[in-house]
């Protein structure tokens, strides 16, 4: 850790001569600058400043003893470096206010792309499925309350558990990582009914996100794709109110949103996430199509989406 400053700032001297650039910056690549680009060309995309050194309460590698000892320094490298920065953007309104408080510097939002094209294309997700993920996905109860992400601690899938108990729901998770051993386990001792669907395919994600009564998203996230992606398929979503799933998630048009998570918070949350029009939540994902990404990037650089520089 103590290296990528230097990595980041001096790394890309080799890389050859441009016109403009755009940085990708997750952590430290918003301190990059090209070999021959002038500041006022260069755009810098923020997906977030580094949480293990801003916010360590959202990411436990930031309170390790050398993490801790570390971090001032850093913070202090890290905001000078990003003050010289011309044009930035965040991918949320979330991620704005964090680089607004970490760097003191105000950024424009410009949310990421979001595949809800290519979703909207299949009426029903469940035709194009294999013979093996038909039989999963017909053998899940109906109106089941859905989590889906990598099994890990700060995904907070026993949140969605929660939801299903305090709602009277069965419960599907779809993913798999190493917190899967605890989640069985919590799933076991729990009052409802939990269904497991280990690492499904794209297509058996989609039809499932298409066949929940709603989506549960609980952890604290910079965007969040996958509320999105079940809003195109028609299917509200029930979101942490703090994060940048609230830039997606509009209450009681799209889902609902959690203040906190008591049982009768969670289950007002699901009764009055499944009764909000499909229709909506389906016009509510549009807006996050790759097309109107294209479009605010092109407006934001003043270079065409696959145009040349002048």
């Amino acid at each position: 850790m103590p290296f990528l400053p230097a990595l980041w700032s001096h790394g890309l001297r080799t890389v050859g001569e441009y016109d403009w650039a755009i940085v990708s910056s997750h952590l430290f690549a918003h301190q990059a600058r090209v070999t021959g680009v002038a500041p006022d060309r260069q755009f810098t995309y923020v997906h977030t400043p580094a949480r293990y050194l801003w916010n360590p309460e959202l990411d436990a590698r930031g309170s390790t003893m050398l993490a801790r000892a570390g971090s001032p320094v850093l913070r202090s490298v890290d905001r000078r470096r990003a003050q010289g920065l011309r044009h930035v953007a965040a991918n949320s309104r979330f991620v704005q206010q964090r680089i607004r408080d970490t760097w003191g510097i105000d950024a424009q939002v410009i949310n990421p792309p979001v595949g809800v094209e290519r979703l909207a294309a299949v009426a029903d997700w469940a035709s194009v499925l294999d013979e093996r993920d038909r039989a999963v996905l017909e053998a899940l109860p109906a109106d089941f309350v859905l989590g889906a992400s990598r099994f890990v601690p700060y995904k907070r899938l026993d949140v969605v558990i929660d939801a299903g108990r305090a709602s009277g729901r069965p419960v599907v998770l779809a993913g798999d990582g190493p917190d899967a051993e605890r989640l069985r386990a919590l799933a076991a001792e729990s009052r409802v009914e939990v269904h497991f669907v280990c690492t499904p395919s794209d297509a058996m994600l989609a039809a499932l996100l298409q066949r929940a009564a709603v989506y549960v998203f609980p952890p604290v996230e910079d965007f969040g794709i996958l509320p999105v992606e079940a809003l195109a398929l028609g299917t509200p979503v029930v979101a942490n109110a703090e994060g940048g799933a609230r830039d997606s998630v509009q209450e009681g048009t799209s889902g609902t949103l959690l203040h906190d998570l008591a049982d009768s918070t969670l289950a007002a949350a699901v009764d009055g996430a499944v009764r909000l029009d499909p229709a909506a939540c389906r016009a509510r994902a549009a807006a996050f199509s790759t097309e109107r990404f294209q479009r605010e990037i092109a407006e934001w650089t003043g270079i065409p989406v696959g145009g040349q520089t002048g």
